[in-house]
């Protein structure tokens, strides 16, 4: 049975949605305009796929000039997209601890507010001042990793206290297509306004972000005890329940259950009962709870590749197939297309058979063969835009059920018994590992690129594929005894 959400469920929703959204559009943008940045770091104006970029203003770049070829500043590019990573995957595993400790909405909104200002002092500031330096970026983007830390563990941590297990892995497969979203409405800001130049891509996102801070700030409920409600609608709201002899109308049957559900409410407020109050779980305690290492470690190898697509697709696609950037930033929408519908697909089936661990297994094996006929994938766009589709909906999705449903799970688990608070705990612990696998492997995919060429990129994705089903194995054979033993169960009581 489904259980009965309020209006208060569906703001919590959308704000928590829209606040990651509005932080990976602008994680987007970066990737976007690779290309022009590469560009715009080299001494001379290059000619590429019929576009000519100049350089402005040609003084300062005749004496300032970062890098001396385009094949310097990819390396770079890859540097920072593991600089950002490493500082984020270490925020995370701070953020998660200060989530549970502090107010959930001011941890959240600092941290969307802190990164726009960040973003704009790197992408748009900078380069209106002609102020170029290695070093600056280096910093700019540890603290934009720091920063963007605090939101993915706060908004995890404030869907859990809303939404109870009953349907988690459907609400949570939809509400965790924010990033791919966000992907979408990135690559849609940049591609609009790249022709102004890339320092305009970040100037838009930065201040629509930074706006959805305010709003957050000033609009979000981050539990059900803020309105006056208690645990009993925290931990997971009681499924819709029909007597079976009553013919009335069903707008009848709901307005009385909502009626009896708010009595029920009032006279437990007028009636209050001692209840153990929860206490914030420390961090290696949640480390050692039980399934949290093991999807740790998987999530590592599976954001690796997620990542690689989100930092390097359109670069990817603009390089490998000789296409304008723009064409190849909207193409690559689709890997995110892909994603959106792969996490709710995947959320919903595993709520029907009350176990995640098979799901993503088999998502995770057909993501292998995926793999290997995307990296054949010919020069059409078409055809092209159906494989990242499929590829973005057998990777993308089991990475959106980790980092959201499966998260919230293991935070909210019967092993924790009194010591509730360890929902940002927990996420910060699996979303931060699995950072630390994906900061590694930026690199590595700039590296790999530059001295064996795309295609052992692909050999590299498929592998870091393989060894996250690897990393599930022991979940997978549990969770397989659990469901025959079921079944057994069943089968006597026929």
């Amino acid at each position: 049975m489904w259980p009965l959400y309020t209006y208060h469920h569906l703001l919590t929703f959308l704000l928590t949605f829209f606040s990651y959204v509005l932080l990976h559009a602008s994680r987007k943008t970066f990737s976007n305009v690779k290309v022009s940045i590469s560009a715009q770091w080299t001494p001379s104006a290059l000619q590429q796929n019929g576009t000519a970029f100049t350089l402005s203003p040609t003084e300062t770049w005749e004496g300032n000039a970062l890098f001396a070829d385009m094949g310097e500043a990819t390396l770079f590019l890859g540097a920072l997209d593991s600089i950002f990573l490493f500082s984020y995957a270490v925020g995370l595993y701070v953020s998660g601890v200060i989530g549970d400790r502090f107010n959930l909405r001011y941890v959240l909104s600092f941290g969307l507010c802190g990164s726009a200002i960040t973003e704009f002092v790197f992408g748009t500031l900078t380069e209106w001042l002609h102020f170029y330096n290695v070093y600056l970026y280096c910093v700019l983007w540890v603290i934009n990793g720091l920063l963007q830390s605090t939101v993915w563990p706060c908004v995890v941590a404030i869907m859990g206290n809303w939404f109870g297990k009953s349907g988690r892995g459907f609400v949570f497969g939809l509400w965790s297509a924010c990033a791919s979203v966000g992907n979408i409405l990135g690559a849609f800001l940049a591609s609009s306004v790249l022709k102004y130049g890339y320092e305009y891509a970040f100037l838009v996102t930065s201040v629509v972000q930074f706006a959805g801070g305010v709003v957050v700030f000033f609009g979000l409920l981050t539990s059900p005890k803020e309105i006056g409600l208690n645990d009993y609608f925290e931990t997971g709201l009681r499924p819709v329940t029909r007597d079976s002899d009553s013919q009335r109308p069903l707008m009848s049957d709901e307005e009385d259950e909502l009626t009896d559900e708010y009595s029920s409410i009032q006279q437990q407020d007028e009636e209050p009962q001692p209840q153990p109050q929860p206490r914030a779980i420390g961090f290696f305690q949640a480390f050692c709870l039980p399934g949290v290492l093991p999807y740790s470690l998987a999530y590592a190898c599976l954001k690796l590749v997620n990542y690689s697509f989100f930092f390097w697709l359109p670069f990817y696609l603009s390089k490998n197939f000789g296409w304008k950037e723009v064409e190849a930033d909207r193409l690559s929408v689709w890997y995110d297309v892909g994603g959106i519908i792969g996490g709710t697909v995947q959320g919903l089936i595993s709520d029907l058979l009350g176990k995640r661990a098979p799901v993503l297994a088999i998502s995770l094996l057909l993501a292998m063969g995926s793999l290997v006929g995307y990296s054949h994938s010919p020069n059409n766009q078409l055809v092209n835009g159906a494989l990242l589709a499929t590829t973005g909906f057998l990777i993308g999705g089991p990475s959106n059920m980790i980092s959201s449903a499966i998260s919230a799970d293991l935070g909210r688990q019967e092993a924790l018994h009194n010591s509730q608070q360890a929902l940002a705990t927990v996420t910060g612990i699996v979303d931060g590992t699995g950072s630390i696998g994906a900061a590694g492997g930026q690199y590595l995919v700039s590296l790999i690129e530059s001295k064996l060429g795309w295609m052992c990129v692909f050999y590299f994705f498929i592998i870091m594929t393989g060894c996250s089903v690897l990393f599930i194995i022991p979940l997978l054979f549990r969770e397989i005894q659990s469901l025959c033993r079921d079944r057994q169960a069943r089968t006597l009581q026929l």
